[in-house]
């Protein structure tokens, strides 16, 4: 994930952390749900531009190992896969394989060094809350985007009931002092880096796009797009989640959108 190094302790350890993420995380090795999560990418990009993906060009900001941006290279003319973390990024050019419409490197999304206009879609998945500053992130992204082109944004909601990086309950809705010390109790690090938003502070981030929603769409197909392992039609889990959609859409706990550069 990406991340600039600041002053402050938390800061420049979250930059530590980040720079050694794919060390510490064994589900950036898992082919399997790595692959269901380039697939569903793939399927509402599909739907989005109606089956025409050759001629697109793509930047995915968090790559990690490159597992998801190999299965995009299939599909796009070109694919950039970026990361600070310099281990996932060597993991990623490590195939003996080369691939000429793919290529890694390491790359902060922040400052990013690509010219304006340069990308047809950006892939940016569960990356926000793990940079300092979400709208320097956002500004970026909105940079190298061609006019109309679009971001692919998934993004975890702070009211979420339990915190899905450490699996701890409330911790990303609790005030960062009484993270910090509820990490700590619990043995699990000094400081909670993560920065969530809820519905309406994501909003905001966004505002210079405009949000197209699929979230609810997938809900409702979830085999069209690529979302069993998370929820499957004519359940009580799918009534259950169409039902929060539809009275309480503020508390929902993952939004997938589309954000299109106006």
């Amino acid at each position: 994930m990406f991340v600039s190094q600041k002053n402050n302790t938390a800061d420049a350890g979250n930059y530590r952390y980040q720079n050694n993420f794919s060390r510490s995380s064994r589900a950036m090795y898992d082919i399997k749900k790595r692959g269901q999560k380039a697939k569903k990418i793939l399927s509402i990009l599909n739907d989005y531009f109606c089956d025409d993906l050759h001629s697109k060009s793509v930047l995915d900001i968090g790559c990690s190992t490159g597992i998801i941006s190999v299965r995009l290279s299939e599909k796009f003319k070109n694919v950039v896969g970026i990361d600070i973390d310099e281990n996932g990024i060597a993991y990623a050019q490590s195939s003996p394989m080369p691939n000429p419409r793919l290529q890694f490197e390491v790359g902060d999304a922040m400052s990013l060094r690509f010219p304006d206009e340069s990308f047809d879609i950006v892939i940016c998945a569960h990356v926000y809350e793990h940079v300092p500053d979400a709208l320097k992130l956002f500004s970026e992204i909105n940079r190298v985007l061609r006019k109309g082109g679009v971001c692919y944004f998934a993004a975890t909601n702070r009211l979420k009931m339990v915190e899905e990086h450490y699996k701890i309950p409330m911790l990303s809705i609790l005030p960062k002092f009484i993270a910090h010390r509820y990490l700590s109790i619990l043995g699990k690090g000094k400081f909670y880096y993560e920065n969530h938003k809820t519905l309406w502070g994501l909003r905001e981030l966004v505002s210079p796009f405009e949000i197209i929603d699929y979230t609810q769409k997938i809900i409702k197909n979830p085999e069209k797009y690529y979302a069993t392992e998370l929820i499957r039609s004519n359940t009580m889990k799918q009534h259950i989640a169409l039902l929060t959609l539809h009275i309480a859409y503020f508390l929902f706990p993952t939004y997938i959108w589309l954000l299109k550069k106006k």
